[in-house]
């Protein structure tokens, strides 16, 4: 039988005032108390995080309906309304291609618009990066991305964004979800009225934020010279079939070849398992596309736009998928490289980099004598140090493993639309060297040495799922390995804790970063894993790092084959 409190909160949702259609198929559940379906459906509220909603679509406390995006929503108009008493208070909305979205978005924008906020619309499906530059554009307070990003299709989200254009952070993080868990009823919402707020925005952002990304370009003779080049795109079905190849137009681009079978928005997702860019199979079309028209370089976005992949030729011939380190290094080298051709560097500058994400953009950067800034996962942070740095120091460029990169200040969150043109850009530049981008990286490799890099991702679904994850970091804590695949645990940080100690020295130093479930073990033999539950998925992920020499881009295979040896052991360790 299920829980009564699991009961009870299924039982005041059936009263209260919601739709006939979302009380009928309460009652199914009820008919069936002991169903998994009525337990993951009540068992909690849908927690609205530090990045907004993330979850399943369907009816219940622990759904995404519209009745959860409602009371999310009023918390967070709450809470603007008291941070700015007396104002006119202006949010922006856009939301991609997914199942509802168009519902769950008209939904926030008649929720800010009842409670007499000015409201942004965007009239079509936009990418998130534009959302980020139309706050900053229209000087919004507050914004709000409906997607769900990569994960599968039965799920969707609710990204809120602040008034700098990046994800909430704090203190306005924990304010907002203090506001947000306050709204207990649908009864407390405000659903209608005062529809004259709601204005739309139309192509006028879409001109300004293509010449933002124009203003972007470091090498434009050599995207001249090769405006020819080959390039295959592929949006996977989401928001970014438009803007894309508009921006690679803007670049100076001609020869752009859409994957036609992923062009069209379909939050049904139909050619794909997942409509993730960092699965190898969602990118098995754009491939196939690339391999007919002798591609120079492969891209797809995920379905809101945020994530980038790289796929290009390897000294094989065949084509190669890049993962969001090796991206984000050749991207790092590549701006800081260029900068410094152009004169731009002017000894404030900085890049910026996350914990999980690989070492190889601080050594890059301090090659360049230009400091890179570590934070917590996730654009929100990279975002943080930008905001703090304003006015004192100059952003080049950033990114994260997770296939996520920003170049300038504009926007604020990932943006796969400029990175599309930039990678194209920087094939270019390495073509009028005679070289790709696999050479770039040998470049890179030889000059700061090799690292490589892998991922485990476990899923663990539901409720049981999420006790699990937590059992698993608690284990982790409490029966520190010594050591890990025959080579001895050197250094432990423990970001809940705030612990960094030297296990050799047994010195311990707090760190600056704020808490968060993370844990690394540093090898030494130089290796790396950390261990964090996702922040936005039913997952928990252990990230791999490796490391070695490389004398010369001759020995490039030999020095990979070994540390994917490495990589392989510290797995077998990982699957125990």
């Amino acid at each position: 039988m299920a829980d009564q409190h699991i009961i009870s909160k299924a039982t005041a949702w059936l009263n209260s005032n919601i739709d006939e259609d979302s009380k009928s198929a309460i009652r199914k559940m009820l008919d069936n108390p002991d169903s998994k379906e009525l337990e993951d459906a009540f068992y909690r509220d849908l927690e609205f995080g530090t990045g907004g909603l993330r979850g399943i679509m369907g009816i219940g406390s622990n759904r995404m309906n519209k009745y959860t995006v409602a009371m999310a929503t009023q918390g967070l108009a709450n809470y603007l309304l008291a941070t700015y008493p007396g104002e006119e208070i202006r949010v922006a909305i856009t939301h991609d291609c997914r199942i509802n979205n168009t519902l769950f978005a008209d939904t926030t924008a008649h929720v800010f618009a009842a409670n007499g906020i000015k409201v942004f619309y965007f009239k079509e499906l936009r990418p998130t990066p534009m959302l980020s530059f139309a706050i900053r554009q229209l000087k919004c307070h507050s914004g709000v991305m409906v997607t769900a990003s990569h994960n599968p299709k039965e799920y969707n989200g609710y990204k809120a964004y602040w008034n700098d254009g990046g994800q909430i952070v704090a203190p306005h993080d924990k304010n907002i979800i203090a506001e947000v868990q306050k709204i207990t009823d649908i009864s407390m919402v405000k659903m209608s009225g005062n529809e004259s707020a709601i204005s739309y925005i139309g192509e006028e952002m879409d001109a300004l934020y293509l010449k933002m990304v124009k203003s972007l370009s470091l090498s434009p003779s050599a995207v001249t010279k090769h405006k020819d080049l080959k390039i295959v795109f592929s949006p996977i079905h989401g928001a970014t079939g438009k803007m894309v190849p508009a921006a690679l137009r803007a670049f100076g681009f001609e020869n752009i070849h859409l994957v036609k079978e992923q062009e069209q928005p379909d939050g049904n997702f139909p050619t794909v398992i997942y409509p993730n860019p960092e699965e190898a199979e969602a990118l098995t079309l754009a491939i196939k596309l690339a391999e007919k028209v002798d591609a120079d370089i492969v891209m797809a976005c995920d379905p809101d736009g945020d994530r980038l992949a790289i796929v290009a030729k390897n000294k094989k011939g065949a084509f190669e998928i890049l993962n969001g380190n090796q991206t984000a290094a050749i991207l790092t080298y590549y701006l800081i490289q260029k900068w410094k051709e152009n004169g731009k560097l002017k000894g404030k500058e900085f890049t910026v980099s996350t914990i999980v994400t690989s070492e190889i953009l601080e050594k890059i950067s301090a090659g360049f004598g230009v400091p890179c800034y570590v934070t917590l996962t996730g654009f929100k942070n990279i975002a943080a140090v930008i905001r703090e740095k304003e006015a004192k120091e100059t952003y080049i460029g950033g990114g994260e493993e997770s296939y996520g990169y920003m170049i300038g200040d504009q926007v604020r969150d990932k943006d796969g639309v400029s990175a599309c043109a930039m990678m194209s850009e920087i094939t270019a530049w390495a073509k009028t060297q005679g070289k790709d981008l696999f050479d770039i990286l040998a470049d890179i490799y030889t000059q700061f040495g090799f690292y490589k890099e892998s991922l485990i991702s476990l899923t663990k679904k539901g409720k049981d799922g999420a006790e699990e994850i937590q059992r698993m970091m608690q284990n982790f804590r409490e029966n520190m390995p010594e050591e890990i695949a025959g080579q001895k645990v050197i250094r432990i940080i423990d970001v809940k804790k705030g612990t960094d100690k030297d296990i050799l020295s047994g010195k311990v130093t707090p760190l600056t970063l704020e808490s968060s479930n993370v844990l690394q073990f540093y090898l030494a033999d130089g290796s790396k894993i950390s261990a964090r539950p996702s922040g936005t998925e039913p997952k928990i992920k252990f990230y791999i790092s490796v490391n070695a020499p490389l004398q010369n881009a001759n020995d490039y295979d030999k020095v990979a084959n070994q540390l994917d040896e490495r990589i392989e052991r510290l797995k077998v360790f990982l699957d125990q």
